[in-house]
């Protein structure tokens, strides 16, 4: 899907305003030229970064109930995915993202590009383990996996909350590898990027 088409989906589908848009492209071309000094993405997906990267993070929205308020909390977002994008869609005044990346580099410019497009709703943390995490949903892409998303869960994350994790075919085998327990349910959705990859829901009482 080139940058049109995904801009189409971006604005009929996932609710994305001229305006959201507009600060994509710029986070977009300033993703380009940082990437050639510093590797924020693999330069492989350079040339699919609105379908690979922006869409595939966009559809968490799908799953996010904007009717009440939500603090998010995105576990190692790299180069702003999925947090960022999500916080650039919101129009909500009860939306609020924090990025936790541990990258010293990446949070550099993660919080040059939320100055640049000048975002109230989103802000960069450091490492997990250094923060307490009070937040009522948890998002991850290409962080780790389940069991690791869930020991962390239950250790640093004190009130229930819900988990929202983008995942690639293997989804189900990892969720066979994992003891849940009574706490935690799940499901699994498709991917709207990837008829093989899932989103895996998961709810922490």
């Amino acid at each position: 899907m080139d940058e049109y088409k995904v801009i189409k989906t971006l604005k009929n589908e996932l609710f994305f305003s001229d305006s959201s848009i507009n600060k994509l492209k710029i986070f977009h071309q300033s993703l380009l030229e940082k990437n050639r000094k510093y590797n924020l993405i693999s330069k492989s997906t350079e040339n699919s970064i609105w379908f690979r990267h922006i869409l595939d993070s966009a559809q968490i929205i799908n799953f996010i109930d904007n009717k009440i308020s939500n603090n998010i909390a995105d576990f190692g977002p790299g180069a702003g995915f999925p947090g960022l994008i999500l916080a650039i869609q919101s129009k909500s005044s009860r939306f609020h993202v924090k990025l936790y990346e541990k990258s010293p580099v990446k949070r550099e410019f993660l919080n040059n590009i939320i100055q640049k497009l000048d975002l109230k709703n989103i802000e960069v943390k450091g490492d997990i383990y250094e923060n307490n995490i009070t937040s009522n949903i948890i998002i991850c892409r290409a962080f780790k996996k389940l069991k690791e998303i869930i020991e962390i869960s239950r250790e640093i994350v004190r009130k229930p909350h819900k988990i929202i994790i983008l995942k690639g075919k293997n989804a189900q085998t990892e969720i066979n590898n994992v003891s849940l327990g009574p706490k935690y349910s799940y499901k699994l959705e498709s991917s709207i990027t990837d008829r093989d990859s899932k989103i895996i829901l998961v709810e922490a009482k």
